[in-house]
């Protein structure tokens, strides 16, 4: 009898350089392509009781799978989707066609672990095993000079010791030719929309999900505008489609290969100009490695208040009152309520705000850095389990590259990154009317000056939360 292989997808939502479904096709032909919407994943809350996940991120993942669908149908092989529990879902098809294994991309933070190690249990209950891939980064841990317990502690030692002497490995290919899918009577299954878990879907993404619009973005971004030219320069911005990549919520959900992203950054630097604008691309590609790495390293320490060193800062404490000032952008300070209100509007907010917002959180509200890195986790299109916390341990003082706290002065940082207010005009409508030299920060001004323009602190813009100006 031909053994049979389920591919579970999970943060691997892709066909190119897939390395669990390239394990699969080596051991059998017969591969049955398997996607669980986890009800703990898309009707669950988080500690603080956030959604634990937002409308945006949920739609992305609905057009990746229906996209996985489609591209899984084109080569004849249907994509079962189910909706439940994972591990109990797939140990039943397991059991149902009766396979040998199980391949996946294997996911190192807690709850992912929670659900393969379970998953692992109950197949080796009926004689079968899970087969377990590397799937998200862009070194493998093997080529590595350290094992993963040695990973240094700061980014620039981990850069200083792979930039130079790690080889990066070509993207996998992928041979379908002789793949067949046996699934019986079994039903493929409906792709469930955001009203089935509750959700509004009232808006549009900012992203369309899935492959397909992820390689048409990685050819755009790089190829059709050469916005690769300028990225290091541009990347700070906060408005607009090309001054970043906006590859980062392709690759949180596997629908870009970070290897594919860096041998068209190689081939680009060939065929038309290596600058710093190309390195600091494959730049931001080492940090996403190095977060991930950090979070293999100290496991769930990143998601705990002391972070990886175990030590809690204990000048932040969980305030409602003050969180929810920041979380709906009422803190009087336009740059900081501008980007928690695209957040709120989108599921996604530029690098540059993403640090500001955060500083201002824990360092000026005094607010435990925990709540914020939840909301962020709810919220973002782009949400990774490592790179969120692993950014939120660093801003907060509690992870890697220990230091100082890292306090930003959000009204310097917005007349640098946000110098023409497009990004306040357009999420703080009630400040169009002021000019550039008031917009920034409102309460600098006189009541006099602001009434000259109707508007009145309190009544149509809020009173700043903290007084006086922010200082480094």
């Amino acid at each position: 009898m031909n053994k049979k292989a389920i591919v579970w997808f999970r943060q691997d939502l892709r066909l190119h350089d897939n390395e669990a479904l390239h394990d699969a096709l080596h051991s059998t032909s017969d591969i049955i392509p398997i996607f669980v919407f986890d009800t703990r994943t898309f009707q669950a809350q988080t500690r603080f009781g956030f959604p634990k996940t937002s409308k945006f991120r949920a739609q992305f993942i609905i057009e990746s799978i229906t996209n996985l669908r489609e591209n899984l149908n084109k080569l004849g092989l249907p994509l079962l989707v189910r909706t439940g529990i994972t591990e109990e879902v797939i140990f039943e098809i397991a059991q149902t066609l009766k396979t040998s294994w199980v391949f996946c991309n294997r996911e190192r933070t807690t709850e992912e672990l929670y659900v393969q190690d379970q998953l692992e249990s109950k197949l080796w209950s009926i004689g079968q095993e899970v087969r377990y891939s590397r799937g998200k980064m862009l070194y493998y841990t093997a080529d590595l000079p350290f094992p993963v317990t040695h990973t240094p502690d700061n980014f620039t030692s981990f850069r200083k010791e792979v930039e130079k002497i790690t080889p990066i490995r070509k993207p996998l290919e992928i041979n379908f030719d002789e793949a067949v899918s046996t699934i019986g009577s079994l039903d493929a299954g409906d792709i469930p929309n955001l009203e089935s878990f509750g959700m509004d879907s009232g808006f549009e993404l900012i992203l369309k999900g899935g492959e397909t619009a992820g390689l048409e973005r990685l050819n755009e971004f790089i190829w059709e505008t050469d916005a690769i030219q300028t990225y290091k320069e541009t990347r700070n911005e906060s408005c607009g489609l090309d001054y970043s990549s906006k590859f980062s919520a392709y690759l949180a959900q596997g629908c870009l290969s970070p290897k594919l992203i860096y041998a068209e950054i190689k081939r680009y630097e060939q065929e038309r100009i290596k600058n710093d604008s190309t390195y600091w691309l494959f730049f931001e590609l080492l940090w996403r490695d190095f977060f991930r790495l950090v979070g293999k390293k100290f496991e769930e320490k990143i998601f705990l208040k002391g972070g990886i060193h175990d030590q809690p800062r204990t000048d932040l404490i969980n305030n409602d009152r003050l969180f929810d000032i920041w979380a709906n952008g009422k803190t009087g300070y336009p740059y900081i309520d501008a980007c928690m209100r695209q957040l709120n509007n989108t599921g996604f907010m530029s690098n540059r705000g993403r640090q500001n917002t955060a500083s201002f959180l824990i360092n000026d509200l005094g607010v435990n850095w925990q709540m914020g890195a939840e909301y962020f986790e709810s919220l973002l299109l782009d949400y990774d389990p490592c790179s969120n916390w692993g950014n939120w341990n660093y801003l907060a003082g509690v992870g890697c590259d220990l230091r100082e706290y890292r306090k930003f002065n959000v009204i310097m940082q917005s007349k640098k990154y946000d110098f023409e207010a497009k990004l306040i005009r357009k999420w703080c409508p009630e400040l169009n009317e002021l000019p550039a030299s008031m917009i920034h920060f409102p309460a600098h001004s006189s009541e006099e000056e602001l009434s000259g323009y109707n508007i009145i602190l309190g009544r149509d813009y809020p009173k700043p939360v903290i007084k006086g100006e922010l200082v480094n």
